[in-house]
């Protein structure tokens, strides 16, 4: 049983569950008085992005654009253009997710078998609390993994962070004061790399998908933001380990839930996990997310193979012969996820190969080889596009039709996390530190 706490406010142990004896009444004039009423996918509003915020993976847009009219620094170091900075407690690769006056963060450390849902203060870096989700055995993951890699999904009044035990993946949902609401079993899972899906807000629902391997069934699960009760489940017919996150976008007219691998690209309807399409490839494994624009999907993958490809999204079925639009060579990336700007997709490597294409035909506009290995996803603000490599390098990139590096900076410890850049400054965390990067003022 997992024990959570709430750190510095007060210490919590939780070791057991209330249980309610529930009652079947005949005769009342029903003859389902005993049947459970569904539970609904569009009783609570959506979540909405406040202007500012940064509240789930991918970003308020879900393209990893961050809002027009924003000057993050150019220049920054362990000492330059830092506002403040945070130690981490332990290990962790989800990126922050930012809402109002707080930021989310998760963190895990596996010799003491915790993890940890932490919040800071936007504004100084305070701590606020820090909220033990698990503590308990933990799986052994991939080296380059964390037990904390999902990035926390906010919808104003929750936040929800799925995470992997030594059996299943559950999740978690805390108000926005650290206490935990509910903790749900997601489906029991193991895998030989670690969890890391990122949760997809559509509704009602928050949505995980539990790829695992074949000793565990693959779901798509929906869960109630309110209660953690399953809305919808559907099988996933795939025998191999997935690692991505899913999306969910209107795209090609219709709002659909995209998914990459295992094997092949999958489109669900995010209203009842309904199967709409599915296209073979990138490759037998993926971690990274679609980019996406009003009629097409664009992703990469992976392993063994590798490839990047642009698909029509107004299909059904299997759509491999007829939607697939075009394919790159296999010099696209597994883990960094691509980023789609004014009909152009920039796409880095696993092992630095930066590349710009047309999205519309996929033909090469240029590349530059970073010579580094990555793992963070690119981040467009305005003109700009920063990444940063696993030694925690940031480069700064103008988009468009030619290469330029605009500025390139080193910080210490390394980065495998996403950055998110909301009110001019950049939140980066690194694998020992947490830093808010934004421009000195005189």
């Amino acid at each position: 049983m997992s024990k959570r706490v709430r750190i510095p406010l007060r210490f919590l142990s939780i070791s057991g569950c209330l249980a309610a004896l529930m009652l079947s009444v005949s005769g009342c004039g029903s003859e389902n008085a005993d049947v459970a009423p569904p539970v609904k996918i569009d009783d609570l509003p959506p979540a909405v992005a406040a202007e500012g915020d940064w509240p789930w993976w991918r970003g308020p847009t879900l393209d990893n654009h961050a809002a027009d009219g924003q000057d993050p620094p150019l220049q920054w170091s362990e000492t330059e253009n830092v506002l403040w900075q945070a130690t981490l407690p332990g290990t962790g690769h989800g990126s922050p997710c930012v809402y109002g006056d707080r930021i989310f963060l998760p963190c895990a450390d596996k010799d003491r078998g915790m993890i940890w849902l932490l919040c800071f203060d936007r504004d100084s870096g305070e701590p606020l609390w820090q909220t033990v989700v698990w503590q308990g055995a933990l799986p052994e993951v991939n080296q380059d993994n964390s037990h904390a890699s999902a990035t926390p999904a906010c919808d104003g009044r929750r936040v929800y962070f799925p995470y992997q035990t030594d059996k299943e993946v559950r999740m978690a949902a805390l108000d926005l004061d650290g206490k935990v609401v509910w903790d749900e079993t997601v489906g029991s899972y193991t895998s030989v790399q670690g969890y890391s899906a990122s949760p997809a807000l559509h509704k009602s629902a928050v949505i995980v998908p539990t790829d695992a391997t074949k000793k565990t069934p693959h779901k798509l699960t929906a869960l109630h933001r309110k209660t953690g009760k399953v809305i919808w489940q559907v099988d996933r017919p795939d025998a191999r380990e997935g690692y991505a996150s899913p999306l969910i976008a209107e795209v090609a007219g219709r709002t659909q839930l995209f998914i990459i691998g295992p094997d092949k690209i999958r489109s669900y309807d995010p209203d009842n996990g309904e199967f709409l399409w599915e296209c073979k490839g990138p490759t037998q494994y993926n971690a990274a997310t679609v980019a996406f624009d009003e009629k097409m999907i664009y992703a990469t993958g992976g392993y063994p193979g590798k490839a990047l490809l642009g698909i029509r999204a107004d299909g059904a079925g299997d759509v491999t012969d007829t939607h697939l639009v075009w394919k790159s060579d296999q010099k696209a990336g597994y883990v960094p996820s691509p980023l789609l700007a004014d009909g152009l997709l920039y796409a880095v490597s696993d092992k630095g190969l930066m590349r710009c294409y047309e999205a519309a035909t996929g033909d090469v506009v240029w590349e530059e080889d970073l010579d580094a290995p990555f793992y963070s996803s690119p981040v467009l603000v305005g003109e700009r596009i920063y990444v940063f490599d696993r030694e925690a390098k940031g480069y700064v990139i103008k988009a468009g039709r030619r290469f330029e590096l605009l500025a390139e900076n080193t910080m210490p410890d390394g980065a495998f996390a996403t950055p998110v850049i909301c009110g001019s400054r950049i939140y980066l965390r690194t694998l020992g530190k947490f830093y808010c990067l934004a421009e000195e003022k005189d």
